[in-house]
């Protein structure tokens, strides 16, 4: 979590610039998975978070395997809030989820920037390198959900999720923002200009598979200085015993009618 020597930061950010075409240059043929999802846990009180704030942003765009999609999100937590600096999208409830990981990986503490992959696999979340090798090993492991996201009335949706029968699974709703913002005027960031995406800004529970699926109505109240057009709902089902997430599906909440099958796969 300390600041990192400018030389570093400046290299890594040239890394960064060059993510793209770094990841095309070694692509795999076709995945068994068709998402995985990335959880980045950062701060804006993180001086060794920027550079991970940064790569999370431009996973979705990286093409690591055909047909493969990997769902970002960025889960502020709030134990850097009394370093001198509060995040404005920081939450106990994604510390706390953090935690969860730190046990079942059985590591000595929660640290930031981490990314944990498909709730499995974990490592430092600003090494662009070891991110593509977690994520292309993720994508390896088949998937055991299937999702579908349908826009039904406005801001309603219509949420579908199967499993094979017995597999345990808890479907789980977030809402994400990008393109967002923040002038840090205090602690190790203090005077930095932090950009975001995929920002966490709602996650919740849909409940328990039963009889290995899932079929639910979902309204979402959107806050007033959410910017529609930059929100997506992302749903994904995870093995509450071992953490590990089966599948997942995005949608854009500005689209109005077409339904969203990217990031399904027919359960085992």
């Amino acid at each position: 979590m300390s600041a990192m020597k400018p030389f570093r930061l400046f290299i890594l950010f040239l890394f960064l610039a060059a993510l793209p075409a770094v990841l095309s240059a070694q692509t795999t043929g076709p995945t068994a998975r068709k998402a995985v999802v990335v959880e980045l846990f950062t701060s804006e009180g993180c001086s060794s978070c920027p550079p991970a704030d940064v790569l999370l942003g431009r996973l979705r765009e990286a093409k690591f395997a055909e047909g493969l999609e990997v769902v970002p999100l960025g889960l502020h937590v709030d134990y850097w809030n009394r370093q001198g600096w509060v995040d404005r999208f920081s939450s106990a409830a994604y510390t706390d989820r953090q935690v969860k990981y730190t046990e079942k990986l059985h590591l000595a503490e929660p640290y930031t920037p981490q990314m944990v992959v498909d709730g499995a696999l974990q490592f430092t979340g600003n090494d662009p390198r070891r991110a593509q090798e977690v994520i292309l090993q993720a994508a390896q492991r088949p998937q055991q959900a299937e999702i579908h996201i349908t826009p039904a009335q406005p801001d309603k949706w219509r949420v579908q999720a199967t499993c094979a029968k017995g597999t345990p699974g808890e479907v789980m709703l977030a809402v994400t923002e990008d393109n967002l913002t923040t002038k840090v005027q205090a602690g190790e960031n203090g005077g930095r200009e932090l950009h975001h995406s995929a920002v966490v800004r709602q996650l919740r529970s849909l409940g328990r598979l039963r009889d290995g699926s899932c079929d639910a109505a979902v309204s979402l109240k959107l806050q007033k200085e959410w910017k529609r057009d930059d929100l997506r709902i992302v749903v994904f089902v995870q093995n509450p015993a071992t953490e590990s997430i089966e599948g997942a599906a995005t949608l854009e909440v500005a689209e109005k009618t077409a339904s969203s099958n990217a990031g399904t796969s027919a359960a085992k």
